[in-house]
C-alpha cells in the first residue's frame, strides 16, 4: 500500500448477528461475490461455543447474504484442530449447509496433490508449508473469524490466525502444526501463511470475545460488535483495539497494536495497512458512531 491508500473497516455496534453481518458488509459498499463461485472459510478449530468457533447464526447469515449478493455457487471449506467432519457434526453445520445449498469442502479429505507447497524463501518456516488448493484457486474467498486471545503462543486469533486452518496438520510425513506451535517464531509463521492468498472479504464476529485464554475457551466479555474489511491487517488491528477496550491480558494491554508480531510481520510482507493512519474506520450506522469513535481513539493511540 502507498502512503495515501487507506483500508476501510466497517464497524457496527450490535447484539444481533444477522444484522451485524448485513450492516457491516453493506457499509463497505462492495460486492465481490456477484456471479462468482464463493468459498467461505469459517473458524472451526474446535466445536466450542462462540468465540471458540464461528457461531452458527453468523455462518447462516453470511451464507444467506452471499447468495443475496448474487453468488453463482457457495462452498464451505475448513480444516479443524481435531477431525473436521466431527467438529461440523457436533456443531450441526452439515444439515444447515445442505439446507442453504452449500457444498462442504473438508480440507482433511483433500488429496496429497491438493495441498500446494509454498517455498520457505524469506519465511521462518523451516521448509515452507502447504496451502489447500481450494483456497488458492477460489474465485471469491470470504473469511469469517472471531474476537479472541490465544494462550498457546499466538497472543491473538483474529483474521490472520484464522488462516492456520488452510494449512494441513501434517503431510508427506511432516507435522506442520508441531512446527508452528513449537517455534519461537510462531506469530511470524502465522502471518506468513497469509502471503500466498488474499480474501475478498473478512467478517469478524465480536459479539462475544475472549479477553484471556482462548482459542477454545477463555475469559469471556461482550464486545457487541461486527467488523468487515478486505484487509486482514486492518481488521486485526481494529480487533486488538476492541480487546484493549474490553480490558484484556498483559500481552494485549502492554503492547502497541502494530507491534503485535502477527501484525508486524504481516505489514513487512505487504499484506495490508501498516499504521493506524492507513485505516479508515467507518461506522455502519448512526447508533454505532460513539462506539466507533472510541475504538478509533484506541487504535490511533496504539
Amino acid at each position: 500500500m502507498s502512503e495515501s491508500e487507506k483500508s476501510r473497516v466497517a464497524l457496527v455496534h450490535t447484539e444481533d448477528r444477522k444484522s451485524g453481518v448485513e450492516s457491516s458488509i453493506r457499509a463497505l459498499d462492495i460486492n465481490p461475490a456477484k456471479n462468482k463461485d464463493v468459498l467461505v472459510k469459517p473458524n472451526f478449530n474446535t466445536a466450542d461455543l462462540c468465540p471458540g468457533s464461528t457461531h452458527n447464526d453468523t455462518l447462516v447469515a453470511l451464507v444467506e447474504k452471499v447468495w443475496k449478493m448474487g453468488a453463482k455457487t457457495v462452498s464451505l471449506g475448513e480444516r479443524s484442530f481435531s477431525e473436521n467432519r466431527s467438529v461440523m457434526e457436533e456443531k450441526g453445520i452439515i444439515p444447515l449447509m445442505e439446507k442453504l445449498d452449500v457444498r462442504i469442502v473438508d480440507f482433511d479429505g483433500l488429496n496429497e496433490n491438493d495441498w500446494v507447497k509454498v517455498d520457505a524463501e524469506g519465511s521462518h518456516w523451516q521448509d515452507g508449508f502447504r496451502i489447500a488448493r481450494p483456497i488458492l484457486e477460489s474465485e471469491c474467498l470470504i473469511c469469517t473469524c472471531c474476537l479472541k486471545t490465544h494462550q498457546y503462543g499466538g497472543v491473538i486469533t483474529l483474521s490472520l490466525k484464522n488462516s492456520v486452518g488452510v494449512v494441513p496438520t501434517s503431510r508427506h510425513g511432516y507435522n506442520y502444526m508441531t512446527e508452528l506451535h513449537s517455534s519461537p517464531h510462531q506469530r511470524k509463521l502465522i502471518a506468513e501463511i497469509n502471503a500466498p492468498f488474499a480474501p475478498d472479504l473478512v467478517v469478524l464476529d465480536g459479539i462475544d470475545a475472549f479477553v484471556d485464554g482462548g482459542p477454545a475457551t477463555g475469559t469471556r466479555a461482550s464486545g457487541n460488535v461486527f467488523l468487515a474489511s478486505t484487509d486482514r491487517v486492518a481488521i486485526d488491528a481494529v480487533g486488538v483495539a476492541i480487546l484493549k477496550s474490553l480490558g484484556s491480558n498483559d500481552q494485549i494491554m502492554n503492547t502497541k497494536i502494530f507491534d503485535q508480531e502477527q501484525i508486524a510481520r504481516a505489514v513487512e510482507l505487504g499484506l495490508g495497512a501498516h499504521s493506524p493512519a492507513q485505516i479508515d474506520l467507518i461506522s455502519a450506522d448512526e447508533q454505532s458512531q460513539d462506539y466507533c469513535d472510541r475504538i478509533g481513539e484506541i487504535l490511533n493511540h496504539g
